[in-house]
């Protein structure tokens, strides 16, 4: 099992996604004699799991049922252990592509905290690009060098456990981008200009503050960074629902009752197709925003190695 190399069949030590439903899910280490508990269940890793095909619903012992999916950097996002805030889909298809991410880019980044955008950009520059990531926590490191051995993606990383901000990312004039995501990104942005290549490498910083934001841009111009701009990506869902609008009285159907001599009082006249029309409602799909919608997570700034 590989997060870049899909596999048919599920092994022995593969990290295997449990999908109960779009709203729950997690991620299981599948392990020989092991079992897993779910509301749905026990699932039995040697019978239920190993040899199976990835994509197999599994009924568990309860009788319920779930499938069992291969991981991919969307679904690791979802259900990855946060050991610190982490960026999701939505910030991490900008990066991937401003950044212009492609198989065999080098890439460098700091931090590495959780791993979440470590394992899409893995999967951006594989098979023959590498990643060069920087942990300042020791553990936070250990823990990712351990996650991407177990993914099967460790020839394609190099974790590298120091302060980027003192001693930079320990590579020069390979890298073709590279990804900030510390609380003091200015001070990162001379190492970070040493690391890209000569000409044309780009450069993105994530910051939650517009202090920070500003402080960056300012450090970039200084160190010769052109075309700086920075972003922000706000996520709105639609929901489609079936709207009811009353038929609007436009004076016709007035005009032709007072012609007519109708009364709307009258019990007998309450089911004529002019009383209908005046209290009738037309139905239509119409897409609606959800009331309570995805807040700021950050800036995203943008430049490049002139």
């Amino acid at each position: 099992m590989s997060f870049v190399e899909y596999g048919d069949t599920i092994k022995d030590g593969d990290t295997a996604i449990v999908f109960l439903g779009h709203e729950s899910m997690f991620p299981v280490k599948v392990q020989h004699g092991t079992v897993t508990q779910t509301k749905y269940g026990v699932i039995r890793h040697s019978m239920d799991l190993i040899g199976k095909k990835y994509g197999s619903k599994v009924t568990c012992s309860k009788g319920g049922w779930v499938f069992i999916l291969h991981p991919t950097p969307e679904l690791w996002t979802m259900n990855l252990p946060h050991r610190t805030q982490i960026l999701y889909s939505t910030d991490i298809s900008i990066i991937t592509m401003m950044l212009e991410l492609k198989p065999g880019s080098i890439v460098c980044e700091s931090g590495t905290g959780s791993g979440s955008l470590s394992h899409a950009l893995i999967r951006t520059v594989a098979p023959t690009g590498h990643l060069y990531t920087v942990e300042f926590h020791q553990q936070r490191a250990e823990k990712a060098r351990e996650e991407f051995r177990e993914h099967g993606v460790e020839h394609l990383v190099t974790v590298t456990n120091q302060d980027v901000c003192k001693n930079g990312f320990g590579v020069s004039n390979i890298a073709d981008a590279v990804f900030l995501d510390i609380p003091s990104p200015w001070e990162a942005i001379g190492h970070a200009k040493s690391a890209l290549k000569a000409e044309g490498g780009r450069i993105c910083s994530f910051s939650p503050c517009i202090e920070q934001v500003q402080r960056t841009c300012l450090a970039m111009e200084e160190y010769g960074f052109t075309e700086i701009n920075t972003l922000e990506i706000l996520l709105r869902v639609y929901n489609v629902r079936t709207i009811s609008l009353q038929i609007p009285d436009l004076g016709k159907a007035a005009e032709d009752n007072s012609s007519a001599g109708f009364d709307s009082s009258n019990p007998s006249n309450q089911g004529s197709p002019c009383a209908n029309l005046q209290q009738g409602t037309v139905q239509f799909k119409s897409g609606v925003p959800l009331r309570e919608m995805v807040g700021h997570t950050g800036y995203l700034t943008f430049a490049t190695k002139s």
